[in-house]
C-alpha cells in the first residue's frame, strides 16, 4: 500500500484574548482534503493542546473539526474562533462572515470592528441533584447542579471558582463529558473554570461550548440577555455573550502565536 506525504499549513492562535501567551491556544491545520480520522487524532495528539481544529473549504463554506488529545468533540468555541482569525487573516480577507459545516450544524462567525462574534447553539440543559461525589471532586458544595452534554456546578462565590482546586480522578467519576464551575461575579457577570479529564484536558483555559451551557442558566436566573464574561483559569480569557433564544452569540479576539508547516504521512 502506498503512503502519501502531506506538508500542512498549521497556526497556533491564543483565543479570547488579544494578547499572546493568554487565553486559549489552538492550533489550526488548513487541509487541501480530509486525511484518515486516525491521523488527525494523532496530530491533536502531537500538538498536545486542548484543541487542534482541521478545516477544509467546499464551495462557500468551509467544513471543521475538532480534535482534543483525547478524541473528537461536537462543538469547541475556542478552536472556531481560531479558525476564522486564520482564514480572515490569510485566506479570506475580503470577507465580513465565513460559514462552517460542523458536527453541531452551521456556524457563522462575523467580524465585529476588532471582535470576531461566533453564532453557537444552547444546550439543552436538566437540574440534577447536588451530591457528596461533586462537593468531594470540586472542593465546594455546589448550590446548583446542571447537565447537558457537560456538567455545570454552580458555586457560592466567585471566589471558590477562582480558587479551587479539583480532584480530576474524582471528576472524571462525575456525569458529563466537561465540568464546568461558575458563580456570579463582581467585576463581570459571570465567573467559570472549565475542566475535561475524560478527554485528556486537565483544565481548559477559555471554553466556548462551556459557555453554551453557562450562560442560559444565568439568563435564566437573572433575566438578562448581555453578559461579561470571564475564564479564571491561569491563562484567563473574556468573552463577550448575547443570548437570543436558542442560540448564543460569543464574541472574542484572538492573537496570533505561530504559523509554520507539519508533515505527516497518510
Amino acid at each position: 500500500m502506498l503512503m502519501s506525504q502531506y506538508t500542512i499549513p498549521q497556526f497556533i492562535v491564543d483565543a479570547f484574548t488579544d494578547t499572546v501567551f493568554k487565553g486559549n491556544p489552538a492550533a489550526v491545520c488548513l487541509l487541501d482534503e480530509w486525511l484518515s480520522d486516525n491521523t488527525l487524532q494523532n496530530i491533536a495528539r502531537e500538538n498536545n493542546l486542548s484543541e487542534t481544529a482541521f478545516t477544509v473549504k467546499n464551495d462557500d463554506y468551509y467544513e471543521l473539526r475538532w480534535f482534543t488529545p483525547g478524541g473528537e468533540i461536537d462543538l469547541c468555541g475556542h478552536a472556531t474562533l481560531a479558525t476564522a482569525f486564520v482564514l480572515f487573516q490569510f485566506k479570506e480577507k475580503e470577507a465580513e462572515n465565513l460559514t462552517f459545516e460542523t458536527q453541531s450544524g452551521e456556524l457563522v462567525v462575523t467580524k465585529k470592528a476588532e471582535y470576531y462574534e461566533l453564532n453557537f447553539p444552547v444546550y439543552s440543559m436538566q437540574q440534577v441533584p447536588v451530591t457528596s461525589e461533586m462537593e468531594e471532586a470540586i472542593g465546594v458544595r455546589p448550590l446548583e447542579a446542571w447537565l447537558g452534554r457537560d456538567l455545570v456546578c454552580i458555586l457560592p462565590h466567585e471566589n471558590d471558582v477562582i480558587n479551587a482546586t479539583p480532584d480530576f480522578d474524582r471528576v472524571k467519576a462525575l456525569d458529563g463529558l466537561l465540568l464546568n464551575i461558575t458563580a456570579r461575579g463582581e467585576k463581570y457577570d459571570t465567573v467559570t473554570r472549565s475542566f475535561a479529564p475524560k478527554i485528556a484536558i486537565e483544565e481548559d483555559p477559555v471554553c466556548g461550548s462551556g459557555h453554551c451551557h453557562v450562560i442560559p442558566l444565568w439568563a435564566n436566573k437573572l433575566g438578562q440577555v448581555e453578559f461579561r464574561a470571564y475564564q479564571a483559569s491561569e491563562r484567563s480569557g473574556n468573552l463577550s455573550c448575547h443570548i437570543e433564544g436558542d442560540r448564543l452569540y460569543l464574541a472574542g479576539n484572538a492573537a496570533l502565536y505561530s504559523r509554520g508547516e507539519i508533515y505527516v504521512t497518510d
